[in-house]
């Protein structure tokens, strides 16, 4: 081969490799994404959040609840419940604009729940949890079907569960739901540590726990056996790769967008800026999980999945991270201090509220 033919082909692929960067470089580059804040009208740390439809609650301290039914453009401030001005309504559900449910998380009769048929102008009170012992974490809803959890009452952990949109309450008295004596506990930190998907005929719930011997996630499969009846679901414990060094660590959040391919976040929020033990991700519905090979950019408390965009968002008190290949590896994008997710928005401290915007 002649030196002239050797130069020829070196400029062939230079140029060949030239062409191919454009295409490289977007490939690489996320999307950029930042949050745009809206005037919540409130200093009240924001914990709960959730979007249904054109409607979107919020609420948190001080008895605060908040509602958009216009898809977030505006907002505004609910009625307090009655007595319920020193509450901490660390999560909300709502079906609509006019119909939603408040829950407040604290020890024995402060955790509580209050319900609204009409846009919440008014509130009628609901179950209260009568156990000193007690602490409720998270709320969540598939249609009518609703489960509580709770911290372990008598060595197990609390699961409570209606049929009627929140009107009557069973506990679960499952024997595999005892918890570690190690001090095994759940965190109410933004009504995501428990998560439920209908799909496949079958009804999943996961729930994740936290504190020394942990952290783990229980998952439990209810089959559907008529169009009224449940059976009684198995609950299956799994140990989580995320940090549960002590009673400020474990598994925060985790949400699934199929019964099978999920993410779960977490780490010590007494050390917002530790990177490891952060973030796991499932691919066989939550029997295994594996710790992501580049984790999010510190604790995170809330973590959600955006199905136009393909692509996972968790938050937390230094900042957020985005995920475009299943939580894998993971992107920072923002320093803010956030608590809660319901994609496209997230909540935080002092009343912060913020659409997410995607350029």
């Amino acid at each position: 081969m002649t030196a002239s033919t050797t130069a020829r082909m070196a400029r062939v692929a230079l140029a060949a490799a030239l062409l191919a960067l454009p295409s490289l470089l977007s490939a690489a580059d996320p999307p950029a994404l930042h949050w745009e804040l809206v005037d919540a009208h409130t200093s009240s740390g924001l914990r709960g959040l959730h979007r249904a439809g054109d409607s979107v609650w919020a609420s948190g301290a001080n008895g605060v609840i908040l509602r958009s039914a216009d898809r977030g453009e505006t907002w505004q401030s609910c009625s307090v419940p009655p007595g319920a001005a020193k509450l901490d309504f660390r999560a909300v559900w709502a079906w609509d604009s006019e119909r939603a449910i408040v829950m407040s998380s604290g020890p024995g009769d402060q955790s509580r729940l209050f319900r609204t048929t009409d846009g919440c102008r008014g509130w009628q009170p609901g179950l209260v949890n009568a156990d000193p012992a007690g602490f409720w974490d998270a709320l969540v809803f598939s249609g009518d079907d609703g489960v509580i959890l709770g911290d372990p009452v008598g060595g197990r952990f609390v699961i409570l569960r209606t049929r009627d949109s929140g009107l009557d309450w069973t506990r679960d008295d499952s024997p595999l739901l005892a918890a570690l004596p190690a001090g095994e506990g759940a965190f109410a930190a933004s009504n995501s540590a428990l998560f439920s998907l209908v799909a496949s005929a079958s009804r999943f719930l996961w729930f994740a726990t936290s504190g020394p011997g942990g952290p783990r996630i229980f998952r439990s499969q209810d089959r559907f056996s008529g169009a009224a009846s449940h059976d009684v679901p198995d609950w299956l414990p799994v140990k989580v790769p995320l940090d549960g060094s002590n009673a400020a660590s474990g598994v925060f959040s985790l949400s699934f967008k199929d019964e099978r391919n999920g993410v779960a976040v977490g780490g010590n929020y007494e050390k917002p800026d530790q990177t490891s033990g952060t973030a796991a991700t499932t691919k066989d519905g939550g029997r295994t999980w594996i710790p992501a090979a580049h984790p999010p950019s510190g604790y995170r408390s809330a973590v959600d999945w955006d199905p136009a965009r393909k692509l996972w968002i968790a938050a937390g008190t230094n900042g957020a991270d985005a995920s475009f290949d299943d939580g894998k590896t993971w992107q920072r994008f923002d320093a803010g201090k956030w608590n809660a997710l319901s994609l496209p928005f997230a909540v935080g401290p002092q009343g912060r509220l913020a659409r997410l915007v995607y350029k």
